[in-house]
């Protein structure tokens, strides 16, 4: 009985942190080694498009590892990086301003909307988010980064 009890108990308190470890804020594949798969995240701003960085600019930010593709995108990004990294950690934008979940992204499949740069699962989601990309983002700027550590209903 007190060993029911005593795991009980140890659940109770391990299982908040193991809900909130399993939704980190900065997106990331298992087979990636670097944020947005290693895509410089200044390049979209500067370029208007992705553009793969290079292991000679690396930076760490919030615990992830990000690459850009020149020194100048690099020191851009370490200035400000709340300037240049994808909004809602990376996670697809439409499926967090749809029905408030959090969903892989990729990193071609971009918006820069309002100086702000939004990534989505796939191309024919971008479409679908571009199309009403001010009603997704007034929804899911209205529940980040609290869907990381509590459930949120969309009631939208």
């Amino acid at each position: 009985m007190k060993k029911n009890i005593f795991m009980l108990v140890l659940l109770m308190v391990i299982m908040p942190f193991a809900s909130a470890a399993a939704k980190q804020e900065i997106f990331m594949k298992k087979s990636w080694d670097y944020a947005i798969n290693g895509y410089d995240t200044v390049a979209y701003f500067t370029e208007g498009k992705p553009v793969e960085g290079i292991d000679d600019f690396v930076t760490e930010y919030k615990d992830v590892k990000w690459r850009f593709s020149s020194a100048e995108n690099l020191e851009k990004f370490k200035k400000d990086p709340d300037a240049y990294r994808p909004q809602y950690g990376g996670h697809c934008g439409y499926a967090l301003g749809k029905n408030a979940v959090l969903v892989k992204s990729n990193p071609k499949a971009f918006l820069i909307a309002d100086g702000k740069l939004y990534l989505n699962l796939s191309g024919r989601i971008q479409k679908k988010f571009k199309k009403e990309h001010e009603f997704y983002i007034k929804n899911g700027d209205s529940i980040w980064p609290r869907v990381l550590t509590e459930e949120v209903e969309a009631d939208w």
